[in-house]
């Protein structure tokens, strides 16, 4: 079954998925690119602005002239798909399965300006860890779904559809699938989601793993650490510096989804900074967080993520159009009555985090042991950033396999 953009269903059935982009739509990108009309260049030296001009047109040119969608697109179909309605939305996923019959039910969830090409780099050690040196003891079998909104998820019609309603829909797809007994893992939104697993607690949820840890406290202490400090000095330099993008989409994202649905510029750059500034690169390393004074980086985020990767992930919002939808993610989740910052309460489930170095904050152990009287392994990564599975596939592996070890299997 060869379909872009898949049929409603009205039944709980799951229905095979395959990519298949009309040539027109891809003929149709490169002439929108060719058609650019650029801003001038930044009067400064820096990021400070935001993308400078050089940076831009050096990947909207690959883009354009080198760049070849169909390897990623056979990619992904090298993986079963499905689609499945829940609460009147079709669910784009993955669901590959472990040959090891033991193997835990994950369900891994990506966040903005991700998608399920986030995860391509652990699918193989965790579903076969025998054929990456590990033990068939810490197989898992992958759920990997879309956000509602995001790539081949169907984009909602009515309003709800933050991540509380995320995480209802994700328990539902889980006993969907036969799965009694699983575990769940994500960053950025993907955080959010397992956030309020955990609050809801669904049939079948053993455990959580986060790599952006919500442990922040409510109220500073009167005497902070400097690990705590440090925290809260990032955490005000993410939001004076950085955090923008945020307060756009969390408030007027039809008004930018116009510029993202009509502009492939608009939306490349849109998410290339993000990319950028959230990666553990070089010249993220001039900005610093943890203490140091905030300095926009230089650009080196080729220094990590290969330009092809950059652009699969782009050209997948650019083709499912969806700039908008994934905006009103964040109008849906600033509208909610837990989460909508970064202290999400006492979580009674079984929880692990990861801390990276070059991610917005960095929670201290201590805020995790109040918020997770259950928690079961706190890691500190030596390197990374934000996008954390993408980046340092090796750390996210080993960091599930030490979360979700024996007491869950």
């Amino acid at each position: 079954m060869a379909i872009t953009h898949h049929e409603t269903l009205t039944d709980e059935s799951i229905r095979e998925f395959k990519i298949d982009i009309p040539q027109s739509e891809l003929d149709d990108l490169r002439t929108r690119l060719r058609l650019t009309r650029w801003p001038e260049k930044e009067p400064v030296d820096d990021w400070s602005q935001g993308v400078p001009l050089e940076n831009a047109k050096r990947l909207i040119e690959y883009w354009m002239n080198d760049y070849d969608w169909r390897p990623v697109e056979k990619l992904l179909n090298s993986y079963p798909q499905f689609v499945t309605t829940i609460d009147g939305l079709g669910i784009h996923f993955l669901h590959i399965k472990s040959p090891h019959a033991d193997a835990l039910p994950m369900i891994m969830t990506h966040g903005w300006p991700g998608s399920v090409l986030e995860f391509m780099k652990v699918i193989g050690p965790l579903v076969d860890p025998t054929s990456h040196g590990g033990k068939a003891s810490d197989a898992f079998h992958l759920v990997i779904p879309s956000l509602p909104g995001h790539g081949f998820s169907e984009k909602p019609t009515s309003d709800g559809w933050g991540a509380e309603q995320t995480a209802k829909a994700w328990g539902v797809l889980m006993s969907r699938l036969g799965y009694d007994r699983w575990v769940a893992s994500g960053g950025d939104w993907g955080s959010t989601v397992v956030h309020w697993l955990a609050l809801q607690r669904p049939e079948g949820l053993l455990a959580g793993h986060s790599n952006w840890p919500l442990v922040f406290p409510k109220e500073a202490p009167a005497q902070p650490t400097p690990e705590e400090k440090a925290a809260f000095d990032d955490v005000g330099r993410f939001v004076s510096n950085v955090a923008g993008y945020h307060h756009e989409q969390a408030t007027r994202p039809q008004t930018l989804g116009y510029a993202l649905a009509d502009s492939p510029v608009g939306q490349a750059i849109w998410i290339f900074e993000k990319f950028n500034e959230w990666s553990d690169n070089p010249g993220v390393l001039s900005h610093s967080w943890g203490g140091e004074e905030w300095q926009p980086n230089d650009g080196s985020v080729f220094d990590v993520f290969p330009i092809d990767e950059i652009l699969d992930g782009i050209t997948l919002y650019w083709l499912t159009n969806s700039g908008a939808s994934s905006g009103r993610y964040y109008w849906e989740n600033a509208r909610g009555t837990v989460g909508t910052d970064l202290a999400f309460g006492r979580l009674e489930l079984p929880m692990s985090g990861t801390v990276f170095p070059k991610d917005m904050y960095r929670a201290p152990r201590s805020w995790a042991e109040e918020s997770w009287p259950n928690l079961v392994h706190w890691g500190i990564a030596e390197r990374g950033g934000h996008f954390a599975a993408w980046e340092q596939p090796d750390i996210i592996v080993s960091e599930l396999t030490k979360s979700f070890g024996p007491q869950f299997r």
